[in-house]
């Protein structure tokens, strides 16, 4: 039975809630007059990252697996729960997929038996290589299924299939999020990921490691627009299911964001190229025409702005407080 019945706030888990996007969103449901139940085995999330939300009596923190069930009373779920880069992603690839499976399975048997809505963060990985630019939902994807990013691809792949099955065949409220490239403040400075890489190499004056001719491009959304869609997905009517996109749709090569990078901060590093990972997209950019129509969003914050807070908050340690 759900909680929401018999309290005026509304109870809501969070999985993977001291990550990086975790933590944004905690803070904001916080800030919503939320019950927040925040969840993560802190395999690449950090208690540094909510440890100023635990003096707060409607925060809860619980350290747990999502790769096991859970029984807690909620009325709703965001599931985040998994390493979202593919330095952490590729560490332990059987556990990535079991993360994004069975994660999913637990999650939505959870929302099942206390009948509460479930948002699940899928990525735009699932569009893999695309030969569709820019990338819209209808698009099926361009997805290589035995390769070094398949563990975190087909496992997000898995778990959008699994929560429609839920949906049709049992009547679940189900959100779907395709989240594009997002950073900010609480990027995990060694996740490999293009943005803390190049912030982290710049401030320590570090050659900057730009894989391939940095031709490819990628749209970067700051983790405040992020949460922003996020809540007004979980907010939209029952019968809006997404998946819907959520990025920003300012196209930029890699080369271009090392330059701003460098400009930014004042650095004096140089650029050195390496080879291209498999399997890495050449262009990535998201139609955001579904979340404008239906959530009445798009993003505020542009790169420049965005970079400028998120090299702040690296310059001062990146100690898990912006």
């Amino acid at each position: 039975m759900s909680g929401g019945r018999y309290s005026i706030r509304k109870r809501v888990l969070v999985t993977g809630g001291a990550g990086f996007i975790g933590s944004h969103l905690c803070e904001r449901l916080l800030a919503n007059g939320c019950d927040v139940l925040c969840a993560d085995n802190f395999y690449t999330g950090t208690k540094d990252n909510i440890a100023h939300l635990i003096g707060n009596a409607h925060f809860e923190l619980m350290r747990h697996d999502v790769t096991f069930p859970l029984y807690v009373e909620v009325d709703e779920i965001y599931n985040l729960a998994c390493p979202a880069s593919p330095v952490h992603y590729q560490f332990d690839p059987v556990q990535t997929t079991k993360t994004s499976v069975h994660g999913a399975i637990n999650m939505l048997g959870l929302a099942k038996r206390v009948k509460a809505k479930i948002l699940q963060a899928s990525t735009s990985e699932v569009y893999g290589d695309p030969h569709v630019h820019p990338q819209p939902e209808g698009y099926w994807g361009n997805v290589n299924p035995i390769g070094p990013r398949s563990c975190y691809d087909e496992g997000k792949r898995c778990a959008e299939t699994l929560f429609f099955d839920y949906h049709r065949q049992h009547g679940l409220r189900i959100k779907v999020a395709r989240i594009f490239n997002t950073y900010g403040p609480r990027m995990h400075p060694n996740d490999g990921r293009v943005v803390s890489n190049f912030v982290v190499q710049a401030l320590k004056g570090a050659p900057i490691t730009v894989y391939g001719d940095g031709g490819q491009t990628r749209s970067f959304c700051y983790v405040d627009d992020l949460v922003e869609a996020l809540v007004r997905l979980m907010a939209t009517r029952d019968g809006f299911t997404g998946p819907v996109n959520l990025g920003n749709p300012g196209e930029f090569t890699i080369l271009e964001l090392a330059q701003k990078v460098i400009a930014l901060t004042r650095s004096k590093s140089r650029l050195v190229k390496k080879k291209l990972p498999m399997d890495d997209p050449r262009q990535r950019k998201p139609d955001i025409a579904l979340a404008r129509r239906q959530l009445s969003w798009e993003p505020s914050i542009g790169l420049d702005a965005g970079l400028r807070k998120t090299i702040a908050y690296f310059r001062a340690g990146g100690t898990g407080r912006d």
